[in-house]
Formats: C-alpha cells, sequence, structure tokens
C-alpha cells in the first residue's frame, strides 16, 4: 500500500514554494521527502533527489520504493550540481544547508543557474552573509517566509537569475543592513515569525547587557558590551521598522 508522506512544517512550506508544473531537483535531499511530496502531490510530474553523501540517498531510494515512485523521482549520487545535466530541471531545492556552502554550490554553476527559473533555499547559518552574496552575485530575491518550528526559527526564500533587472518594487533594491540580517520582504510584510524572534532577540540582548554591566571592568568584557549594543541596536531598529 502507498503511503502519503506528511511534511514537517519548515519542509512543507519549503515545498511551497515550487510552482507547479516543475522539474525540480532537491540538493542534498536527504530522506527524500520534499521530491516524493512534490510528486504525490501531483505538484511535479517527476524529480532528481540527489545527495553527496550514500547513507542519506540509500534511505532516499528506500522512501521511494516504499510509495512507489521508483519511476517517477532518479535518486543520483552528487556533490552539489555536479551530475545534473542541462535541462533535467527547472526549478532547484537547496535546503538545510549553511549559507557557505549554499554559496558554495550557487557560485560553482552559474551557467546552469542563467538558465534556470526559479531556486528556493533554505539556509541554516551565515543568512545575513548570504543575502548579501545573493544581491550581489545578481540574484533577484523574489519572495521570504520565515517558519518556527521546534524551538527553531527557519528563514527561506526563492530566488532567480533570469530576470535582467530587479523590479522597481523589490525591497532588495535599496536594501539596509537590517535587510539583509532579517530579510527585507519579511520586514516590509510585518512577519508574524519575525516579530516573535525580534522579540525574543531584543529580550535576550537586554539581559546579556545587564550581566555583561555588572563586570564592565574588563577591557574584553568592554569590547562584548560594544558588540551586544550593536546587535540591540540594529534589534530595536527592525522592530521600529516592522511597526510602520
Amino acid at each position: 500500500m502507498r503511503t502519503e508522506v506528511k511534511l514537517s512544517k519548515r519542509l512543507e512550506r519549503i515545498a511551497s514554494f515550487v510552482q507547479p508544473g516543475s522539474r525540480v531537483a532537491d540538493i542534498g535531499t536527504d530522506h527524500g521527502y520534499v521530491p516524493i511530496w512534490l510528486v504525490q502531490k501531483g505538484v511535479c510530474p517527476s524529480a532528481l533527489a540527489m545527495d553527496v553523501r550514500k547513507g542519506p540517498l540509500e534511505r532516499a531510494e528506500e522512501h521511494v520504493e516504499e510509495v512507489g515512485l521508483s519511476g517517477k523521482i532518479e535518486l543520483r549520487l552528487s556533490d552539489g550540481l555536479a551530475k545534473l545535466k542541462a535541462g533535467e530541471a527547472d526549478t532547484v531545492v537547496i535546503a538545510g544547508m549553511g549559507g557557505g556552502l549554499m554559496q558554495k554550490i550557487l557560485s560553482g554553476s552559474p551557467e546552469f543557474f542563467e538558465k534556470n527559473s526559479c531556486v528556493v533555499l533554505q539556509p541554516q547559518s551565515e543568512i545575513e552573509q548570504f543575502r548579501r552574496f545573493l544581491t550581489e552575485d545578481g540574484w533577484c530575491i523574489l519572495e521570504e517566509d520565515m517558519v518556527l518550528e521546534d524551538g527553531k526559527y527557519y528563514p527561506m526564500m526563492s530566488v532567480t537569475k533570469k530576470e535582467t533587472a530587479m523590479p522597481l518594487d523589490n525591497p532588495y533594491r535599496n536594501a539596509k543592513d537590517i535587510d539583509f540580517l532579517y530579510g527585507a520582504y519579511l520586514l516590509k510584510e510585518g512577519h508574524p515569525v519575525l516579530q516573535d524572534y525580534l522579540k525574543r532577540e531584543a529580550q535576550i540582548y537586554r539581559e546579556l547587557l545587564e550581566k555583561l554591566s555588572a563586570i564592565s571592568d574588563r577591557p574584553e568584557i568592554q569590547k562584548r558590551i560594544h558588540e551586544v549594543e550593536k546587535k540591540a541596536e540594529q534589534t530595536e531598529r527592525a522592530i521600529q521598522e516592522m511597526s510602520k
């Protein structure tokens, strides 16, 4: 009997960025749940599930066989996009990796991405630097979202290089430092999950500054206080931006 895959909140939101009818390649597929879900729901007629590690790919293959989709989901051992051929996919999903690794993958196949229509990204770290890289490297961030799952906050986005110019209403056109830190779309929309995250961060910085001020006689503590004050100021600016 075929079993319908149920995605976590994070993975389901990532999958929702994929446009119906797309030929999708999931890079770093892990258990293969996203491509399975996309094919089962009829969003994608077929999919490629790719991973650099044999273990996760074998587990993904088991799951694909369990739901009877071996003919529609191809599994492929690949370091990033190394084994993805031109024309095999028009949407790429890269989720659950550090921003630095994602940057390496995106930079490693410029010709592929210039022809590709959409890339769905969910970086786990270095998010401010990753957003800066995207805009500086000619990517257009089309959409952003953020979910809270099991106490962790996950920002995600869809991007493209297909457009020759960034639209005038794109919030990254004249981005500020807090836009790269927290997401220009999320700030503009007053996203409720980002609001929750910022309130939590503001409270953490207030408590930390209180503790540090009690031992502020050491030079290294003064330096740390300055760093935290800057973070606190950026957080407060973001909160004010969302309340406009």
